[in-house]
């Protein structure tokens, strides 16, 4: 137990807000919504916009480039200066954008709404660390592991959501409907959610800030556009040169500065260096079954590997995986409380990896795809939950939102990188003669590098201390 954390000697009695849980899972799940749902309608935006499929495209990459750049800004600036505050800023640009989204057809101001809406991205991080402020010690740990799983099931959800509303109706209802959900959001948190308590010490790194932005950018974007631009392309290579350079020089500059924006010290330790390369791997493994799964569902049956499913049933398969992320993230406080942290994670991998394994066989029936779906959500919720477990007790309580968000940060990473890496396999494995058709060979390829990620997060949660995850810090008594 570190100084910081420890409590005073005579603790004062808070009022808990009854409502702050459901309110920032609430959050969560409109925030992973808001990611996915502009995805089912990217094949007829270049008609409803008159933009072309470059411009379309980037409606998703400025969403994910966003969310990683203001993740961990957003985290330190809701340590020094207030949770709910920062909240209530990601909940506004949110809704913001999603009213922007209504009113308009103009690729340009699209893509502005959408970049707004990427900073929901520090919704899930900011929601944990308020989590672990206000609620009593022993509900902790199951709040964080559901707050956890919001993210798949907002992701499972977002893409029926937008089908059915774009078949049957303008797709510009979609974005009312999100709107009024944002606004519904931002008026509960501003009545029922109350500040905790900040840590206005020292002064925000601008300067960190703005290196880290530039860093991330240059990493991002040739990530994302690496496959239509080509690999070997000029840009690629200059742009993720300039960022390994930035990314060094930033490195330097939070070690030597005394109010880092991200304590890179910390990143270094074991308790806090283990779970972030999980979160990037996890990232990765994450979005791979739903992204993978979601093009070999609605693959055309024929010269290449495919089911055929519509828009609607295609993400209704996946639905099944919505309802394991809730389920099985309280089980991974069980197993933590129980068994300790690397069992834990142990656990999480080993059905990843299993459920990747069922992925890679080759035309198995459309039941085994739902199965593999389950198995490998089984994973991500398990590890999703036991990684902010963690975090929570491995950082200080003056940290605790930054270093969520750096773990944010590194799932989106994961997430962007699998976006990249799968189209460069897929399109590799285009069948002779036909323009879009994936091989099955290619989609058990791409299958097996996602299964390759959950091997080494196995590998790596040996390097874990075995024990029991528990908040072992005295939180001020709560009254009910």
């Amino acid at each position: 137990m570190t100084t910081l954390d420890r409590a005073p000697a005579a603790p004062p009695v808070v009022e808990r807000s009854r409502f702050l849980f459901p309110i920032v899972s609430a959050a969560a799940v409109f925030q992973a919504v808001l990611q996915t749902v502009i995805v089912p309608l990217l094949p007829e935006l270049p008609h409803f916009t008159g933009a072309s499929r470059t411009a379309v495209s980037w409606l998703v990459t400025v969403t994910l480039l966003v969310g990683a750049v203001v993740t961990p800004i957003f985290g330190r600036l809701a340590d020094m200066f207030g949770k709910k505050k920062m909240l209530l800023v990601a909940f506004f640009l949110m809704t913001l954008g999603s009213l922007l989204c209504a009113v308009s057809s103009n690729i340009s101001v699209l893509i502005f709404a959408r970049a707004l809406q990427g900073a929901g991205a520090a919704v899930i991080p900011i929601g944990i660390s308020l989590l672990r402020d206000e609620l009593p010690r022993n509900k902790v740990n199951g709040a964080v592991a559901m707050m956890s799983s919001t993210l798949g099931v907002g992701t499972a959800l977002g893409i029926p959501f937008s089908a059915m509303i774009a078949q049957y109706s303008n797709w510009h209802v979609l974005f009312w409907i999100t709107t009024a959900i944002g606004l519904s959001v931002t008026l509960a948190a501003v009545l029922f959610i109350r500040e905790s308590e900040a840590s206005p010490t020292g002064r925000f790194d601008g300067v960190g800030a703005v290196g880290l932005s530039a860093a991330l950018v240059l990493l991002l974007v040739p990530m994302t556009q690496g496959s239509s631009w080509g690999w070997a392309s000029g840009s690629v290579i200059s742009m993720l040169s300039a960022s390994a350079v930035l990314f060094t020089l930033w490195v330097f500059q939070q070690r030597s500065n005394v109010n880092p924006l991200v304590d890179v010290r910390a990143l270094v330790k074991r308790a806090v260096l283990i779970p972030h390369i999980a979160a990037l791997l996890v990232g990765f493994a994450f979005f791979g079954n739903t992204l993978i799964t979601t093009q070999l569902l609605q693959g055309t049956q024929g010269p290449g590997a495919g089911y055929g499913l519509t828009i609607i049933s295609a993400a209704l398969c996946q639905i099944p995986a919505s309802v394991a992320m809730v389920l099985f993230s309280p089980v991974a406080v069980r197993i933590t409380d129980r068994f300790g942290s690397r069992t834990a994670m142990l656990t999480g991998a080993a059905f990843l990896a299993g459920g990747y394994a069922i992925h890679a066989v080759a035309g198995k029936p459309l039941w085994g795809v739902v199965v593999a779906l389950f198995i490998t959500a089984i994973g991500t919720a398990i590890v999703y939950s036991t990684l902010s477990l963690l975090i929570l007790v491995a950082v200080p309580r003056q940290r605790l939102a930054a270093a969520n968000g750096v773990n944010s940060l590194l799932r989106t990473s994961g997430s962007t990188l699998c976006s990249a890496t799968v189209a460069t396999i897929l399109a590799a494995f285009v069948v002779a003669g036909s323009e879009h058709s994936t091989s099955w060979a290619g989609f058990a390829v791409a299958y097996l590098v996602c299964a390759a990620c959950a091997v080494v997060v196995f590998g790596v949660s040996f390097l874990l201390p075995q024990g029991r995850t528990s908040i072992d810090i005295e939180l001020p008594e709560l009254k009910i």
